[in-house]
């Protein structure tokens, strides 16, 4: 549409601002000026401006805040570059062999962003003709393909390994800022070692030394003060009364933080001397050093994603809030891009303070500022910088469509902003500043009712296990989506009951914003009331407080026929889903669906386009809003629906990303159109680019149906995203959706305990004896008959959830009222617990019944450990071919009884019965699990690739039985903990899944895979021989004393704090043990007693959970984590660990280990 003459699209913007959120900024970059002098009717004015017009030329260090020239038309790269305004790619950096650093397992604090991050970088290598060497030991992550890498290490991040590597491959170029703070920390070590220089490397990107800075609080201090930029002071003191002095200088509040505490122990804030005197004395007895600084407690929180090239260009690609006042680790707060609170002056102030910090700092690539900012004046702080890709750099690209990582890699390349065409939106360069037309709000998730003891408050050190991203018109829109990604079992914005609200609202736990709902919905709260407890900014309460006048209004009109069709329409506009709506007015979702329909109410699809409209964007990165009049895209390609995994929690992580990626990968090369509905931000499944349609949306039956409908899609892949998909399929089938693969009524009957049971009795495969209860009585009799322990599990169960192993009639009975209540519509079922078993995972895919390829991995673990937390081996070391045979008939049978189309997953027990080798099935997923990327990479063969052609039933393989191929090496699949950052935590493994990630590593045999596997979890440091262990647990069984047989020639000293473990090894090993002072409750005293024995690795093999935090064993596990030592917990992994140990100690000094090969040379070639 033409503008009337003298009209420009920046008139318009008022208008435009009524009805969307505030775009973050004006456009600010060179690309959308024209590539001639405008011509004009005024010639002194043309003199002027064809003077002004030289001068931008010649500038290539710039970074204005405003357009200088309106433009009517779409800027093009093409012919921005072909004016030569900037000549291309003058100053390349010469490598030909870049090698990447991942970032390990999945850990609470670094997650699935990285895999996205560095995926991105190998993607911007491959452009260049740079060939890529991974390195890498996270194997479910879709970096690690050949596909992407050309060549794979799955090995350790550690000097050591990189070194190796770096022998071998002989690159001439490192990426270190893609593999989150393990690569970071491990670059700057090796360059301190001098490895870079003598092996000839070049670090791309942004230098060694500011990194450096940045991470070096008092190096960064200095930095900031050489341009003037204020950060929040601190004092380290070493006693009270120095605190109270420092505290003087500092000027009260005051927050301390312990120095050399990890998870942020010891902390807390002081208004007042007498405070300060307690507070101190406290935080001194956990730690020798506490750092006394500024409060700047209930300021808002806010930061900037900067880019800057080797050529000074800087630009600020996104900026967000924090919808929590400071005090909250960004990682555990509400945040949302852009900024709403912010006036025009504070933005910029804060945007030229970030450019000024990134220049000074010389970083070349992307980074981010942390401020805090005083919520009623212009005074602000720096709180930090992040000189590397981040959890907030994977949100904002994903909030803006600015690919934040890739450009990043083209920058460490040699690239300038200029000469970079926006991968996105095709029309523009990359050196410009998105502009938002929508708002974006993030949630983290957390996973902490998983955990006995845990602390649930969040504070400085982060908690969370993953995050979404909801994208809507309006905040109130956004917030609503995003609260029910997190968990469908959140209707949308609700309260839940407190014993004591006001202190939950004053005292941040994971359950805040229930908190904020339940004091405004319930409670009656004002805005005010809320604002003052909690100190969240009032524009956000005043937003929520829409949401809690709409609830009201819908269950005053209390019944789904007195809903207008205004009603329905500013109810739908404010992010109330059908499902919400119906219970305001006592109906169903179907029937509101129905009504909602029949007003003709249906969501509007809308591009992510990154210039507020203002220039055609040509992207497939799509979201649904009720606050539009028309759709951005046309719905003619009719393709396949795969629904991704949602947000990363315990029990569904990265993994099914892969899963969904190779679904979606395999699909586009079969021909086939794709459409990704998912909302996890960290992943490789919400790129740009990995579907032919990605749709940034809830995984909820409203959401999906909504988009099949639009779409008139083809199908709906259900079996690649975890159970979130599972939960709705057969809900969509029974509403018209075609679902591929394995029909949803045969999924029901795996996934119903009951069904399930009397299926595998059908068709003579053997289970644990089992009993479906309606009481508690009922149970009791049961449990008798077949004798304790039994296992008590509710139907419709993620990764363990409410199932336990009850050892006695008290425990049955405590545990059914709690288990119940999980699911209330289905009843429990319950079964005899195997002690001592072995657990067999079958990974497997079928079509139309008929089994086409298997794996069977063994667990070292006996069961009873959640095979999510277990150490599988692949292929199997101790099965032998007739196990193998049977096991293989097994799955024959199941994929013909559930008529199996796709993927599917096993649990098998072997247990000896009456001289015999019994094998009982215990569980069967429809759908991929956990273990398909590892298995797919182990053996060489992609099998979400073969389950794709099954679901559409085209180029299908024969059958083959890739077990019967005899393979010269072993690989094993380890879990990634992230005890730490769960303070008070019981590091205790059982039925619960407890694991945040997983790694694995290749070996010429079982103690070659898993010495590098071990050694390839986060900070995981090798016990040298002449330091302590500790050793404590049960003396009934002969565990402690096999792991003591192999470690005593070695030299270690060994330590024990009970007399009667300290009897034991001396009379069963025959070695020498010293009992050792344990103060229990006593943080700073234990951390002395760990330091004075040189405590290096602690062996607890305890029987069962601590009941008490009190418990010797409890507390010997407890602090092994909090003072990161290796903590070996399960009797089977520590006895294989001190076997390792025994065989690989002392290392042999220059000489590569075996275990550095390539992936491509174990598994002989690149499959996948």
């Amino acid at each position: 549409m033409a503008l009337p003459r003298g009209l420009t699209v920046r008139a318009l913007r008022p208008s435009l601002r009524a009805f969307c959120p505030k775009p973050t900024r004006y456009l600010s970059s060179l690309p959308r000026l024209l590539s001639t002098p405008p011509a004009t009717g005024n010639s002194a004015k043309a003199i002027a401006n064809s003077q002004r017009w030289a001068s931008i030329q010649q500038a290539r260090t710039f970074s204005s805040t405003r357009k200088l020239f309106e433009s009517q038309e779409a800027p093009s790269a093409q012919a921005y570059l072909a004016s030569g305004v900037i000549a291309g790619g003058r100053d390349l950096v010469d490598v030909t062999t870049v090698l990447v650093i991942g970032s390990g397992g999945l850990s609470i604090g670094q997650a699935g962003e990285f895999d996205y991050s560095g995926s991105q970088a190998i993607k911007a290598l491959k452009e260049a003709g740079k060939k890529s060497i991974l390195i890498n030991p996270n194997i479910a992550t879709i970096q690690t393909s050949h596909f992407l890498a050309d060549e794979v290490y799955y090995l350790p991040v550690t000097p050591e390994y990189v070194s190796h590597v770096i022998e071998r491959e002989r690159p001439d170029g490192i990426f270190l800022t893609f593999g989150g703070q393990t690569g970071l920390n491990v670059g700057v070590q090796m360059d301190k070692m001098g490895i870079f220089d003598r092996m000839g490397v070049k670090v791309l990107g942004t230098p060694i030394k500011t990194l450096e800075t940045s991470e070096d609080r008092d190096l960064f201090a200095k930095a900031l003060k050489e341009i003037d930029i204020p950060i929040a002071e601190s004092i380290a003191v070493n006693s009270v009364d120095e605190a109270l002095d420092a505290a003087e200088k500092i000027g009260y509040p005051i927050i301390v933080r312990s120095a050399y505490a990890l998870g942020g122990l010891g902390s807390g804030f002081a208004n007042d001397r007498e405070e300060l005197h307690d507070l101190s004395a406290r935080s001194l007895s956990l730690s020798p050093q506490i750092l006394v600084e500024k409060s700047l407690k209930g300021w808002k929180e806010v930061e900037y994603e900067v880019v800057r090239d080797g050529s000074n260009n800087c630009i600020t690609v996104c900026n967000m809030e924090n919808f929590d006042p400071l005090g909250i680790h960004t990682g555990d707060s509400i945040v949302v891009a852009p900024s709403q609170t912010l006036s025009d002056e504070e933005y910029h102030m804060l945007r030229s303070s970030a450019i000024k910090i990134v220049r000074h700092l010389g970083v070349v690539g992307e980074c981010n500022v942390q401020y805090a900012l005083q919520p009623d004046g212009l005074d602000y702080r720096v709180i930090e910088v992040n000189a590397r890709l981040s959890r907030s750099s994977a949100l904002a690209s994903k909030a803006t469509g600015y690919p934040l990582a890739y450009t990043a890699a083209k920058i460490g390349l040699g690239h300038t902003l200029p000469e970079l065409p926006n991968a996105v939106t095709k029309t523009t360069t990359a050196n410009f500043e998105p502009s938002l037309d929508y708002i974006v709000t993030k949630i983290p998730r957390w996973d902490l009712s998983k955990f006995a003891h845990v602390k649930r408050d969040i504070g400085s050190s982060m908690k969370s296990v993953g995050e979404v991203m909801a994208i809507g018109r309006t905040f109130e829109e956004s917030i609503q989506k995003a609260i029910r990604q997190v968990d469908p079992q959140f209707l949308g914005f609700q309260g839940a009951k407190f014993s004591n609200l006001d202190f939950e609202l004053a005292n941040p736990s994971d359950r805040r914003w229930l908190a904020v709902g339940q004091a405004m919905l319930h409670e009656n709260y004002t805005v005010d009331r809320v604002h003052e407890l909690t100190k969240i900014d009032k524009w956000f309460l005043y937003k929520l407080q829409n949401i809690v006048d709409k609830h009201r209004e819908l269950i005053e009109v209390g019944s789904l026929f007195g809903i207008t069709r205004d009603i329905m329409s500013s109810a739908k506009k404010m992010g109330f889903s059908d499902k919400q709506i119906a219970g305001c007015v006592n109906s169903t979702e179907q029937e509101v669906r129905a009504r909602r329909k029949s007003f003709g109410i249906k969501p509007f699809v809308k591009k992510i386009d990154t210039l507020a409209a203002e220039f055609p964007a040509d992207t497939n990165y799509l979201y649904t809003t009720y606050n539009a009049t028309s759709h951005d895209v046309e719905f003619d390609t009719h393709g396949i629906v795969i629904l991704g995994s949602g947000v990363y929690r315990i029990g569904s992580s990265v993994e099914f990303d892969w899963c969904a990626v190779s679904c979606t990968v395999a699909l586009r090369e079969m021909g086939k159109k794709t459409i990704m509905i998912n909302y996890n931000p960290e992943t490789y499944s919400t790129d740009f680019d990995t579907a032919d349609k990605l749709y940034f949306e809830e995984l909820s039956y409203e959401r999906v149906m909504d988009i099949y409908e639009l779409e008139s899609a083809e199908g709906v892949v259900v079996s690649v995203g975890g159970q979130l998909p599972q939960n709705i399929a057969l809900r969509l089938q029974n509403n018209g959706a075609r679902v591929l693969g394995t029909n949803p009524e045969d999924i029901d009957r795996a996934e119903d305990r009951h069904k399930f049971s009397q299926i595998l009795d059908s068709i003579g495969v053997d289970q644990p004896a089992w009993k479906e209860l309606t009481s508690v009585e009922e149970a009791r009799t049961f449990a008798q008959e077949v004798s304790y322990p039994v296992l008590v599990r509710p139907s419709y169960v993620l990764s363990g959830a409410a199932m336990s192993v009850i050892r006695n009639e008290a425990e049955l009975e405590a545990k059914l009222l709690h288990a119940s209540s999980v699911s209330p519509d289905h009843p429990v079922v319950i079964t005899k617990f195997i002690e001592g078993a072995m657990e067999i995972d079958v990974d497997a895919v079928a079509s139309g019944g008929n089994l086409i390829v298997h794996a069977v991995s063994e667990h070292v673990e006996a069961a009873g450990v959640h095979s999510g937390d277990a150490t599988l081996v692949l292929p199997p070391v101790t099965l032998d071919e007739e196990t193998m045979s049977r096991v293989k008939q097994i799955a024959e049978k199941v994929a013909r009884a559930w008529k199996i189309t796709g993927p599917f997953n096993m649990q098998i027990i072997k247990a000896t019965e009456k001289d015999k080798v019994a094998l009982k099935v215990i569980e069967c997923n429809l759908r991929a699990s956990r273990s398909f990327p590892f298995v797919s990479k182990v053996l060489g063969t992609n099998f979400i690739d073969i389950a794709t052609k099954a679901l559409i039933n085209k180029d299908v393989p024969a059958p083959t039985d890739l077990m019967t191929v005899k393979r010269s090496y072993v690989a094993t699949k380890v879990p990634q903990f992230s005890w730490t950052r769960l303070a008070g935590a019981d590091p205790y493994l059982g039925v619960e899944m407890a694991s945040t990630g997983e790694v694995a590593c290749f070996g010429k045999d079982l103690v070659e895979a898993y010495w590098a596997s071990l050694q390839s979890t986060m900070n995981f440091k090798v016990p040298q021989p002449g330091t302590g262990l500790l050793f404590g647990g049960d003396t009934t069984e002969k565990y402690l004393k096999a792991v003591v047989k192999f470690l005593a020639p070695k030299g270690y000293k060994l330590y024990a704090v009970s007399p009667t473990v300290k009897a034991h090894l001396e009379e069963e090993a025959g070695v020498s043990v010293e009992l050792i002072e344990f103060p229990k409750t006593d943080k700073r005293k234990l951390r002395e007693v760990f330091q004075k024995y040189d405590i290096s690795g602690v062996f607890n093999l305890a029987s069962a959970k601590a009941k008490s935090l009190v418990d010797e064993d409890y507390v010997m596990r407890r602090n092994a984590v909090d003072f990161n030592v290796p903590l070996f917990m399960e009797p089977k992994t520590a006895v294989l660990f001190a076997q390792c140990l025994s065989e690989k100690l002392p290392l042999e000094d220059r000489k590569v280990p075996g275990e550095v090969k390539r992936w491509s040379e174990f598994i002989g070639g690149k499959p996948l």
